[in-house]
């Protein structure tokens, strides 16, 4: 994924996000409903996600220095993990809280019809968040489903996205039908439970992501297709005649780092050898963008090697 791409994505979310707090805020306070207080909320957490990604992203652009010679692209990953904790935590055990308190104690709306028309606007503005990431993530997504996008993506900020914006919308029908069923039934329960299910729906997009995250942040290796081309593009069978061994990991969405040792053919001179080593780096790259920072050992190949 390009950063621009996942710029565009994020910020198109964010401006959404900020306008949606501010009016959620708005009707829960002159209609007293939870579940819109919860929606509230949940925006303002997404609002503050929006900001994180972003912020990854401007830190992971800094250059390498002494103390992270291999640069900062994994920020990207970190704040992306900080944002699935910011939804769990502001998210998701907020309105399981206040579901179960007003399932408890159910509380009257006050003109719930305000709710209504704000809820209507907000799935209208959640839409265009979420067709922008849908849109920015289609090409990158390919013939695959969205949920093996989200799960083999090396790139944080547009799974993130789609899944804070699927969880905005779905939590934005469940406060609609929350406020409709007590306005309908003239039973306030109804507005409780419908903050109880925002808050387990936000739990579990918040575990989901928990684990994708953490599995970037601690090092995932290059993708199926392209360990293919890595491990094809190494050997030319003639000067270098057999892969011994590859390890590769991704060190930011964008950089993958190569480390392998190929078997070189007996009898060729260090220049040969240096010409070689230079020439499947070349390959490489070319079938593999993303494979910047490629070490290869020459080694000769005997059977006994691991």
């Amino acid at each position: 994924m390009s950063a621009g791409g996942g710029k565009k994505a994020i910020l198109a979310a964010l401006t959404a996000n900020a306008g949606i707090a501010v009016a959620k805020f708005v009707g829960a306070a002159i209609t007293g409903s939870a579940s819109m207080l919860a929606e509230a909320v949940h925006s303002v957490a997404d609002t503050s996600n929006q900001g994180l990604l972003l912020l990854g992203q401007r830190k992971a652009e800094q250059e390498a220095d002494e103390l992270h010679q291999f640069g900062y692209g994994r920020s990207r990953y970190f704040y992306s993990f900080v944002v699935a904790l910011v939804l769990f935590t502001i998210g998701s055990i907020y309105a399981i809280y206040e579901g179960i308190h007003k399932i408890q104690h159910p509380q009257s709306l006050e003109s719930p019809i305000v709710a209504i028309v704000i809820l209507a606007i907000a799935i209208g503005l959640e839409t265009y968040s979420f067709t922008t990431a849908i849109k920015e993530s289609r090409p990158l997504k390919g013939g695959a489903s969205w949920w093996r996008f989200i799960r083999n993506s090396r790139s944080p900020e547009l799974p993130v996205v789609l899944l804070e914006d699927t969880g905005a919308l779905v939590g934005l029908i469940f406060a609609f039908a929350g406020v409709g069923l007590t306005m309908v039934t003239d039973d306030p329960i109804w507005d409780g439970i419908g903050t109880l299910a925002i808050g387990l729906l936000l739990g579990v997009i918040a575990v989901i992501l928990i684990v994708e995250m953490h599995s970037l942040l601690i090092g995932e290796g290059a993708t199926a297709d392209e360990d293919r081309l890595i491990k094809a593009n190494l050997v030319d069978g003639e000067r270098i005649t057999r892969l011994i061994h590859v390890k590769t990991q991704y060190i930011g969405p964008e950089e993958i780092l190569v480390a392998a040792k190929v078997a070189i053919a007996p009898g060729l001179g260090i220049d040969e050898i240096a010409a070689a080593i230079d020439a499947a780096e070349v390959r490489v790259r070319e079938a593999v963008p993303a494979a910047r920072m490629i070490y290869l050992e020459p080694d000769l190949y005997r059977s006994e090697k691991v």
